[in-house]
C-alpha cells in the first residue's frame, strides 16, 4: 500500500510502503543488488514494522508499530566518509517537527534534541526538567535516543553505485530496552510522543499541536536525506578538484550549523575503542568534529585526538 508523498521535490522517488519488512535497509540492498530496482534512480522504502531491524555494528533495532522505518537509496559514486552521517543528522535535526519541539524545549529550559556523533539523534538529560533514565552506573549519563542512522554502500559488479540510508525514528512507540537489547550501551529509547507529552505537561495554557502524521514525517525525513547527500556531494567535489578555499568555506558553513546541534559538545566523555582486538579507553572533553567527520576529543593534557569510531559514555560531573 503506497503512501502518498505530496511534496513535489520528492516526486522523483520510487516509493514502496510495506506493512512489515525484515529490515528496510536489507530489503532495499537485496533488491538493488539482484537487479530488481534501477540503481540509477532514487528508491524509497518504508515499513510499519520490522522483524529483524538492524542498527550500527550488527546491533538489533527494535521496531514496534507506530514509528518510522525508512530507507532511501541514492545513486552516488563519491567515496563515503563519516561526514555524511553527521550531515544527515544535522538535516534531520532541522526537520520542521524537530525544530518545533526544540523551540518549546528551550523555552522550558529543557535540553533540546541534537545530533550525537556519529549517527544518533536525541539528547543527554542535563537539566532537572529533562526526561531521564536511571543507569546501573550512576557515574554516567544515559543518552535519550530518538533516532538512529545506518548508512550502507551499494556495490554492483565491484563498482560503487550508491548508498542506502536507513533512519529509524521513534514516533509513537518507545522501545523498552533490556540489558540484552542495550548491548552494553549507556542509552535508553525515547519517542517524539514522550517529548511532546513532557512539553505539554509544563505548557499550561498553551499546549502544542498534535504530532504530524507518519506520512508527513516520511516527507520531512526524505527531504532531509536528499539535502544531506547534496551537501556531502558538493563538499566531496570541492575536495576532489583540490579547491581548498571552496572546501574550507563549505565546511565552515556546515560547522556553524552543526555546532549548536552537537549533543556532545563540551561534555566529558569516555571513548572505548577496539584496536587490534584490544580494548582502548580514552577520556576527555568533546570539542566538535574535524573536516573528515571525526570526533575531536581534548584530553586533560591539552592534546586533541581525532576519533573515527568508538563507543561513547558521557561522564556525570554533578
Amino acid at each position: 500500500m503506497p503512501l502518498s508523498i505530496q511534496n513535489n521535490s520528492l516526486s522523483a522517488l520510487n516509493h514502496r510502503h510495506l506493512s512489515s519488512s525484515k529490515s528496510t535497509n536489507s530489503e532495499l540492498l537485496e533488491t538493488l543488488q539482484a537487479g530488481k530496482l534501477d540503481s540509477n534512480d532514487k528508491q524509497l522504502l518504508t515499513a510499519e514494522t520490522q522483524t529483524a531491524g538492524r542498527g550500527q555494528h550488527t546491533r538489533s533495532w527494535q521496531s514496534p508499530p507506530g514509528n518510522v522505518y525508512l530507507s532511501l537509496y541514492h545513486p552516488i559514486n563519491t567515496p563515503i566518509s563519516g561526514l555524511l552521517s553527521l550531515m544527515i543528522g544535522l538535516e534531520l535535526a532541522k526537520m520542521p517537527i524537530i525544530q518545533a519541539l526544540n523551540t518549546q524545549l528551550k523555552a522550558q529550559n529543557k535540553t533540546p534534541i541534537g545530533v550525537k556523533w556519529a549517527n544518533d539523534l536525541g539528547f543527554y538529560p542535563l537539566h532537572k526538567q529533562d526526561l531521564g533514565f536511571d543507569l546501573n552506573d550512576n557515574s554516567l549519563i544515559a543518552f535519550n535516543k530518538l533516532a538512529g542512522i545506518l548508512i550502507e554502500p551499494v556495490w554492483i559488479a565491484s563498482k560503487l553505485k550508491g548508498v542506502v540510508i536507513g533512519v529509524g525514528l521513534n514516533v509513537a512507540a518507545t522501545p523498552k530496552l533490556t540489558e540484552q537489547t542495550l548491548e552494553g550501551m549507556s542509552y535508553q529509547a525515547i519517542s517524539l510522543q514522550d517529548i511532546h507529552k513532557s512539553i505539554n505537561k509544563d505548557a499550561k495554557d498553551n499546549p502544542l499541536e498534535p504530532l504530524p502524521s507518519l506520512s508527513i514525517i516520511y516527507e520531512q525525513i526524505s527531504q532531509a536525506l536528499l539535502d544531506a547527500v547534496d551537501c556531502f556531494k558538493a563538499i566531496s567535489a570541492a575536495k576532489s578538484h583540490v579547491q581548498p578555499s571552496s572546501t574550507q568555506y563549505a565546511m565552515a558553513q556546515f560547522n556553524r550549523e552543526f555546532t549548536p546541534q552537537d549533543a556532545l559538545k563540551g561534555l566529558r566523555v569516555r571513548i572505548t575503542q577496539n584496536l587490534n582486538h584490544n580494548e582502548h579507553v580514552i577520556e576527555g572533553r568533546a570539542c566538535g568534529i574535524d573536516t573528515n567527520g571525526c570526533l575531536q576529543l581534548q584530553q586533560d593534557n591539552g592534546n586533541i585526538s581525532a576519533l573515527f569510531t568508538g563507543r561513547i559514555d558521557v561522564i556525570n560531573e554533578t
